[in-house]
């Protein structure tokens, strides 16, 4: 059911991740689901190895796992709000439920639908994520949960971009 709602962008599922300090566990398999579907995806864009969908799957959570540190860092610190009270347990969990609409990523394997794929399931991650964020940091404003997830979000794709060029294998 909460993988529903995350995918919804339920605000009361996020407030529900939030507050059960169990769902941990939960959130990190969302997030392997979620790198797993980004690593049958990319299949269609031509990578074809085991090594390689290895590769794609552990950027993606290391992507995630930095996403929600900075978004945490960013949320309670540079934009916070006076009400904001939140631990990074709570953000991982509310950002990890937030990747649930990346498993769709796995139907890129479509000959010729691996763009639309990841275009769509990104702008739809970054939606949840913003509702997952303005839930975790008690924000009253959308605004600035945006703004919070706009930071991190290039921040942990311009890692995942370095570590690619730096470290990955060559697509062909």
């Amino acid at each position: 059911m909460r993988l529903i709602g995350a995918i919804s962008a339920d605000p009361l599922t996020f407030e529900e991740v939030e507050a059960d300090s169990s769902a941990t566990g939960q959130a990190v398999l969302v997030v392997v689901l979620s790198s797993i579907g980004a690593a049958v995806g990319a299949r269609g864009f031509g990578s074809t190895s085991l090594q390689g969908a290895v590769f794609i799957s552990s950027v993606v959570t290391a992507a995630w796992l930095v996403w929600a540190v900075v978004t945490y860092q960013i949320g309670t610190t540079v934009l916070r709000e006076p009400q904001t009270r939140a631990d990074v347990r709570e953000v991982i969990r509310t950002v990890g439920f937030s990747s649930a609409p990346g498993m769709l990523r796995a139907f890129g394997i479509v000959p010729g639908a691996a763009t639309a794929a990841f275009v769509i399931t990104a702008v739809w991650m970054l939606i949840a994520m913003v509702v997952a964020v303005r839930q975790a940091l008690d924000y009253t404003s959308t605004a600035r949960a945006i703004a919070v997830c706009a930071l991190g979000w290039g921040l942990a794709i311009a890692m995942a971009v370095a570590v690619g060029l730096m470290f990955g294998p060559a697509l062909s």
